[in-house]
């Protein structure tokens, strides 16, 4: 690994694309869509695509910071009185923070795309305490645990509980949002990249 030079010039730049891509991922949270396989009150984003960006031009504290600050402007609007963006941010943070680690000390290719795999299912292996202790206790104040499980029993009626309800979807759901940001990541970043780092 090369010895990076950290100059005011650097801070300066890391400030800078750190603030941009918060603000893109602050607007990505308002494009959300329904996953068909996925209750209707369940919504996706890629608000971490700029976060995993950040995470592979300026290391795991960058993507980090930019699920926090993401989230801190959206708690202005927020209608979960913050459990949404708390919960958001964790994940977030698992995802780039791991993805962004791993593609520090070894910056290829082939590292990127592991890097970005096990911090998609890291992610999502994290979205079962997230959801099961934070989110969904928060749903329960406006719909009961017993018709969030009949929701998700209209597409597999096998279901009996929350959490066997978040193990058989929002696991593989959340990891697979992750997957499409990585993909969208690969396929954009070696083009970022130069105009991220101000490289000529």
């Amino acid at each position: 690994m090369k010895n990076v030079v950290y100059t005011k010039s650097f801070y300066t730049r890391y400030i800078a694309v750190t603030g941009m891509l918060s603000a893109i991922g602050f607007i990505l949270m308002y494009i959300e869509f329904s996953v068909p396989i996925m209750p209707s009150f369940i919504k996706a984003d890629l608000s971490e695509l700029p976060a995993l960006i950040g995470a592979f031009a300026f290391g795991p504290s960058c993507g980090v910071l930019v699920c926090l600050i993401k989230n801190l402007l959206h708690l202005m609007v927020s209608t979960t009185g913050g459990v949404g963006e708390l919960a958001n941010f964790i994940l977030g943070a698992v995802f780039v923070g791991t993805a962004g680690l791993i593609y520090k000390y070894k910056k290829t290719k082939v590292n990127a795309v592991i890097a970005s795999v096990v911090g998609a299912v890291l992610m999502g292996l994290a979205s079962f305490p997230v959801n099961l202790f934070i989110t969904y206790p928060f749903y329960y104040n406006f719909m009961p645990k017993e018709a969030i499980i009949t929701a998700y029993q209209a597409i597999i009626p096998a279901m009996q509980s929350i959490e066997q309800c978040l193990l058989c979807f929002n696991v593989p759901y959340t990891a697979a949002k992750g997957l499409i940001s990585v993909v969208i990541t690969l396929l954009v970043y070696k083009h970022l990249s130069p105009m991220l780092k101000g490289n000529r």
